[in-house]
């Protein structure tokens, strides 16, 4: 289902981006770098945590990591990430295919600059063999993300 809503999501508000579906898995960033031909920064990695009481998403560059005191000072909280249920339970994605697109429901996005160095990135698209090739301004539009600078 999850792949579906990501599909119904792009048809409704921008039928020129076409959901990619792999043979190979690209559940891991080296995997999808692999599968989609790009550089693994280009990966844009999608990570559901949970500040204070609010759950939210933070999509990164591929091979960047979340820096605790940035995000801290950002958000008030330091950052806990879910677990595999419970991220299930709130973007209906599977690890590993988690993305900011055919969400349930409305959650705060945000989108790490390191996303800025690309004209192109490769989320996932709700499995873990699918994604979508997107500008990352795009993708800031299309999920009413805010850019924010919280990697190393």
């Amino acid at each position: 289902m999850s792949l579906e809503s990501v599909r119904e999501y792009f048809a409704s508000l921008a039928p020129d981006v076409t959901v990619l579906v792999t043979e190979a898995s690209s559940a891991t960033v080296t995997q999808a770098a692999e599968a989609h031909a790009v550089d693994p920064d280009q990966i844009a990695k999608t990570i559901c945590l949970k500040a204070g009481d609010t759950v939210l998403l933070v999509v990164t560059a591929g091979t960047k990591r979340l820096d605790n005191r940035k995000f801290r000072d950002r958000f008030g909280a330091k950052p806990r990430m879910l677990g595999a249920e419970e991220v299930v339970e709130f973007t209906s994605h599977p690890i590993g295919g988690v993305c900011p697109f055919g969400l349930p429901s409305s959650l705060p996005i945000y989108c790490d600059v390191s996303l800025k160095n690309y004209v192109e990135v490769v989320p996932a698209a709700g499995a873990t063999n699918a994604a979508v090739r997107i500008s990352p301004h795009r993708m800031v539009a299309l999920t009413v993300a805010e850019w924010v600078d919280v990697c190393q």
